[in-house]
């Protein structure tokens, strides 16, 4: 049984998944907008066309997934402020932290990988920052999406972050989209972080 299925979460929805990035068309191709991407991605595969609303400062769409209802969440607070969102949502359904999972970028993976993770440190990511703020734990479920740090020694983060990939790296990420789909929807399925860590922190497409 899943960590996820361990919790009653409210009796109208089940999971908070949450895709990080930042609002408007300048940035919807940002290396800081994977956790966007993935969750349309995500959207995208339903069954339905998906009905995102504005509410928590963000926008919502609630679906089943794996079997389980949950609610697809993208803050529109920017990237730092994403606890703000996050955690209004998390208190109106009632849910733990450990029925919120976020899916980021990370500078740190290469491109080409993904790594699932139960709970853990911000590692400078922002967006993840803010949430273990609101939140008031580490204990976060997560998914993050490599893009690489330049490999050069003098380099400014957030411009980097908030550059378009190439061509190539683009293509790489659109590779990578739906293996963190698919692990999205096994954990909503009830299946075991030990086995998705498994599966998928070792994967380079």
């Amino acid at each position: 049984m899943g960590l996820f299925n361990k919790f009653k979460g409210s009796p109208s929805v089940d999971y908070l998944i949450v895709g990080l990035g930042n609002p408007g068309d300048m940035y919807r191709r940002t290396r800081h907008n994977c956790g966007y991407r993935a969750v349309d991605f995500i959207a995208s595969r339903l069954p339905e066309t998906p009905n995102f609303r504005r509410k928590f400062s963000a926008l919502t769409c609630e679906c089943r997934l794996g079997g389980a209802k949950v609610v697809l969440l993208k803050p529109l607070t920017f990237m730092n402020g994403s606890g703000e969102a996050v955690s209004a949502a998390k208190r109106f359904y009632k849910l733990p932290p450990e029925r919120v999972l976020v899916i980021s970028d990370d500078a740190a993976l290469p491109l080409g990988r993904m790594r699932v993770r139960t709970g853990g440190s911000d590692g400078g990511q922002k967006g993840l920052r803010s949430i273990i703020l609101h939140l008031g734990t580490e204990a976060v479920p997560r998914i993050k999406i490599g893009i690489a740090r330049p490999d050069m020694e003098d380099y400014d983060m957030a411009s980097f972050v908030l550059g378009a990939f190439d061509p190539d790296e683009e293509a790489t990420l659109v590779k990578v989209l739906p293996h963190v789909a698919d692990a999205v929807e096994k954990l909503a399925g009830g299946a075991s972080f030990e086995t998705l860590m498994s599966e998928y922190n070792g994967l380079q497409v």
